[in-house]
């Protein structure tokens, strides 16, 4: 009876009501998938980090994560948090290492993953990366007074370097090429390499060298150790997500993009690079490279090889 009483334009104006609201409605205009499904159900979000890459991500003296790129990480969550509508995201921190990052990001316990990891064609296959957030070249770390001053010096020498790194597959081609018979030592991080080369088992340390400036500045006597050598290879640091997900990396970027282009990043990179840092208070006194600021203008994410 109540539907026969109603006129057609009445019908009609109730029908358009009701498609209005299930369209207006957040599950179905946002169409979720993904990660950021996945995050929108939990309400948590799992972040990779790393112990001891100084000044990217690494333990403070009270085991607090801190760094450039979990900082960097940290304005991404805020985006995220954002974008999905939550009063409330909780935060899962995940330690992980060169060897196991893209396995825990690939198969789901990592959400995101930022330290200091290598964006590479190869490793694109394997997992997804967001705008680069940091570029750095390949040096190495040896003492002051030892009589190594470039690569072609480390030829039959003991060599440390840290597992699942370019710098590892670097070293290694390069032992294959030149046949420079070096031994090549894989530490498990970055802290394991310089304790390495610290005790004598390692004449240098081939790494990015930012991480080196980062491990001399941990040394007791920062003064009796030297980064050397002509550059190698450059390496585009970005963070790490699943592949496939080209909404959550669009969320990721953009929000990547506006730290970097509002100057908020060279804020933060003063911070952890031009200033006293944990947990010792000292001060890389690492200068932004022409690359870094290129970077910071025109965010991307391209490999450098």
């Amino acid at each position: 009876m109540f539907r026969n009483s109603l006129t057609h334009p009445q019908r009609f104006a109730i029908a358009a009501t009701l498609v209005a609201a299930l369209i207006s409605s957040p599950a179905l205009a946002q169409q979720l998938s993904g990660t950021l499904q996945k995050i929108k159900e939990s309400g948590v979000i799992a972040l990779g980090h790393r112990a001891s890459s100084v000044p990217f991500s690494y333990y403070d003296d009270r085991q607090q994560v801190i760094g450039y790129s979990q900082e960097m990480m940290l304005r991404v969550v805020d985006a995220i948090k954002a974008e999905l509508k939550l009063d409330r995201l909780d935060i899962k921190l995940i330690p992980v290492t060169s060897a196991n990052r893209m396995t825990l990001v690939a198969n789901g316990t990592v959400d995101l993953e930022c330290g200091s990891t290598t964006n590479t064609t190869e490793r694109q296959k394997q997992v997804s990366f967001s705008n680069s957030i940091f570029v750095s070249g390949t040096r190495l770390l040896t003492r002051a007074n030892a009589r190594i001053k470039d690569f072609p010096d480390l030829a039959g020498k003991d060599v440390v370097t840290t597992a699942g790194t370019t710098s590892e597959r670097l070293l290694r081609r390069m032992n294959e090429l030149s046949l420079m018979k070096m031994n090549i030592i894989s530490a498990k991080d970055h802290g394991e390499a310089f304790l390495i080369l610290e005790s004598g088992r390692a004449a240098a340390f081939v790494m990015d060298e930012v991480l080196l400036y980062g491990e001399m500045a941990k040394a007791r006597n920062p003064g009796e150790w030297a980064v050397v050598g002509l550059t190698q290879s450059y390496e585009a640091y970005g963070c790490m997500m699943r592949k496939d997900d080209p909404a959550f990396k669009k969320v990721v970027d953009a929000a990547l993009a506006r730290v970097m282009t509002s100057g908020e990043a060279e804020r933060i990179f003063s911070r952890w690079f031009q200033q006293p840092i944990p947990p010792n208070g000292l001060n890389l006194n690492f200068a932004m490279s022409y690359a870094l600021r290129k970077l910071y203008q025109s965010p991307n994410d391209k490999a450098y090889e």
